[in-house]
């Protein structure tokens, strides 16, 4: 079964006040890289969906949004419409906690399952749609969103048929700055804890 991975950089970051994306985390790597690595890792391949422009220093694939300015909704539809792969793992670039794990728990149920899209669905009942498998049948539903302005990722995933899949931890986005530095607060508190154990 032909298998996509995305990671969708395409965001203007207002909140955050500079590309997220190229947050740095402990041991250097950008937040990006972090979290394709991970794509990679499970799909086989990742592409970034975003302005190549702004990527073109990274060792990855960038296509650009079909439509600008529509929103991550744009992003599922560049996605869906690169490669025609059946599957598609498409995740947002700000999941700092993001664990190959998971991506391959929604890919196995993609494959087990005939719904159009299987998402994550965290301990606190968060649906988050960029953080999904979705199957290439999705494509004409994301482009008449589109094409009627409806851009919410949640009333896209409340028209397709979806399987969720429960995952026992709370899945952080990181958007804004007190955000970013709640959760490198975290990090360096686990670093703590675990250098007095060993």
């Amino acid at each position: 079964m032909h298998v996509a991975g995305y990671v969708l950089v395409g965001g203007c970051s207002s909140r955050m006040g500079h590309d997220k994306a190229r947050l740095r985390l402990p041991g250097h790597l950008l937040l990006v890289e972090n979290v394709a690595a991970k794509v990679q890792k499970i799909a086989g391949n990742v592409t970034l969906v975003g302005n190549p422009a702004a990527y073109r220093d990274l060792a990855m694939e960038c296509l650009p949004d079909l439509r600008s300015g529509k929103g991550p909704l744009a992003g599922i539809e560049s996605a869906l419409a690169a490669q025609g792969a059946e599957l598609n793992l498409i995740v947002a670039c700000d999941m700092p906690d993001l664990k190959s794990e998971w991506l391959a728990q929604l890919l196995a149920a993609a494959e087990a399952s005939d719904r159009q899209c299987v998402v994550a669905e965290d301990l606190v009942g968060c649906v988050h749609p960029l953080c999904a498998v979705y199957r290439s049948t999705c494509l004409p539903v994301v482009r008449a969103a589109l094409a009627d302005g409806h851009l919410r990722l949640m009333d896209l995933i409340d028209s397709l048929s979806v399987e969720r899949v429960k995952f026992e931890t709370v899945i952080r986005n990181v958007n804004t700055p007190e955000e970013w530095e709640s959760w490198c607060a975290s990090q360096t508190e686990l670093s703590s804890a675990a250098a007095r154990v060993s």
